[in-house]
């Protein structure tokens, strides 16, 4: 065999080996492509079962009153973290002051939003439906100092207990400060229902987003807690 035929040979082996090895590459890089999409594709299925996971047990509600809503935790069935705060008027309150009454408990953001004073206001001014809905007394709790808390309380000629949580001890034992337009550093706007034994009845938080809602009317409210609350 000549020199000519010898190399010709050799290209051609050398080719093969190359076009081989091209093959190997392809077919190993296709089987990674498909690999990490399915690693993707059980990646996004995984997060969208935790998502509706999570939604079934905290996604918000529009409820029967149209104010979209969350349940926080403790809610209803549960014992009410029991608490003494100063009032504005500069007393103690605590929560077992209310026992054997059914008390609500509203959690707001304070001072730097007035929709949440205007929502005290008008629930004074629905005292009627609220003890028709079996509301004995409600009670108030922010986070601001009481003495500038209590200077709140009286321009606004309100009757209400409103406490003082300066630490968010309170709050904290709540999870009120979770559904507030400020972070977690204030609270939101949640309505805690506690019946005559200290048990929570019924609960909605209504500051979150995207909504931030910080006033609904009393009778919005009202139809919330009325058609949600345990017995």
């Amino acid at each position: 065999m000549g020199n000519t035929s010898i190399k010709a040979t050799r290209r051609q082996r050398e080719t093969g080996r190359q076009m081989q090895r091209l093959r190997g590459q392809a077919v190993w890089r296709r089987g990674w492509i498909i690999g990490g999409a399915g690693i993707a594709a059980l990646a996004v299925v995984a997060l969208y079962l935790v998502y509706q996971s999570s939604q079934g047990k905290h996604g918000a509600t529009a409820g029967d009153s149209g104010f979209k809503h969350v349940t926080g935790q403790p809610g209803a069935g549960s014992a009410a973290p029991m608490f003494t705060l100063t009032s504005g008027t500069g007393g103690q309150v605590s929560l077992t002051d209310f026992r054997g009454r059914n008390v609500l408990l509203y959690f707001q953001e304070g001072l730097s939003c007035q929709p949440c004073w205007d929502q005290i206001k008008d629930l004074e001014q629905n005292q009627a439906a609220l003890k028709t809905a079996g509301v004995d007394a409600v009670v108030s709790i922010t986070t601001d100092p009481a003495n500038l808390i209590g200077r709140k309380v009286a321009d606004e000629k309100l009757a209400t207990p409103v406490l003082s949580d300066p630490t968010l001890q309170v709050s904290l034992t709540y999870n009120a400060n979770k559904y507030g337009m400020m972070g977690e550093m204030r609270d939101g706007h949640s309505f805690i229902l506690v019946g005559p034994d200290g048990i929570i009845r019924w609960r909605a938080d209504y500051g979150g987003k995207p909504d931030y809602t910080m006033f609904l009317p009393t009778a919005k409210m009202l139809t919330d807690l009325t058609a949600e609350r345990t017995s």
